[in-house]
């Protein structure tokens, strides 16, 4: 054989050889996270650690709270098992270079949903609506929102510091005056030991201490400032982030509404009404 028929074998080879491999890498790239996540066996979920009642440490120092239960309901629909699940503790800050880097494959840690973040990631149907509320002492001086709203500059409230601070607190309460802390901690420092009238404090939040403290806390009973909270995943699979869709969309309407309201009543102590049989209410 000549040296031109061995030369240009090899070159067909090596082009045969660099379509297959690139063929190859075109398929890993374009295989859904849903059907790597099946292959691999368990999820890993980007979430906090610190932060109750969303993800914090029990006694037993297990990982527990409402994202983390949501993150299990994802295990529980990939592999009928809540626990095929690796958790990933993350500073908020990186909840989206995890997702972009495939570091996790969802994060799911009270993510509020704005433009600027749906630009960068793919959220999930919303599957808590946060809010801020008014913590007050059960036997405080005042007893609901209409109280305090009549008491006008008289009212103290505690809050976080940040830079809409004032401006958050007096959409509930214009006349109040504004007291900000470094820390929650502080916060409910002062509400605890009469500095303040009220806690300006998520709802979430709210709900948590008065069911860890039914005797000592009372809601005002004014919710403002709606946001929504959404887990996230890379953008770009549209298959994978139906698949997560799917899985919040029934528990929150259908066959794993149980799981999904027994989660809420331990976290937030509410009892939330069964769906609806019959026609759809998405559509209504």
């Amino acid at each position: 054989m000549s040296s031109k028929l061995v030369a240009r074998g090899t070159a067909i080879m090596a082009a045969l050889g660099m379509a297959a491999a690139l063929s190859a890498n075109a398929m890993a790239q374009t295989q859904s996270k849903l059907d790597q996540v099946l292959e691999r066996g368990h999820l890993i979920v980007g979430t906090g650690s610190t932060n109750a009642p969303w993800h914090f440490k029990d006694a037993a120092d297990k990982l527990v709270g409402f994202d983390v239960d949501m993150a299990r309901l994802v295990a529980k629909g990939l592999f009928d098992d809540a626990e095929k699940i690796e958790f990933v503790f993350q500073s908020g800050d990186a909840r989206i270079p995890n997702l972009t880097t495939d570091k996790v494959d969802i994060t799911c840690q009270f993510m509020t949903v704005t433009a600027g973040r749906a630009q960068q990631v793919e959220f999930t149907i919303p599957y808590y609506r946060e809010g801020v509320g008014l913590l007050l002492l059960a036997d405080g001086k005042y007893k609901d929102h209409g109280e305090l709203m009549a008491a006008g500059d008289d009212v103290t409230v505690s809050v976080l510091q940040n830079v809409y601070a004032e401006e958050m607190v007096q959409a509930a309460l214009p006349q109040a005056s504004v007291d900000q802390y470094e820390s929650v901690d502080l916060m409910y420092q002062a509400l605890n030991s009469g500095r303040s009238d009220a806690a300006a404090t998520d709802q979430s939040s709210l709900a948590w201490f008065m069911l860890q403290s039914p005797d000592r806390y009372r809601d005002a009973g004014y919710g403002w400032n709606p946001q929504s909270y959404s887990c996230a995943v890379k953008p770009g699979d549209q298959r994978w982030l139906n698949f997560v869709n799917s899985v919040f969309h029934e528990a929150m309407t259908g066959v794993e509404f149980n799981t999904y309201a027994a989660s809420f009543k331990q976290w937030f102590g509410v009892d939330l009404p069964p769906p609806r049989i019959g026609f759809p209410v998405e559509y209504k």
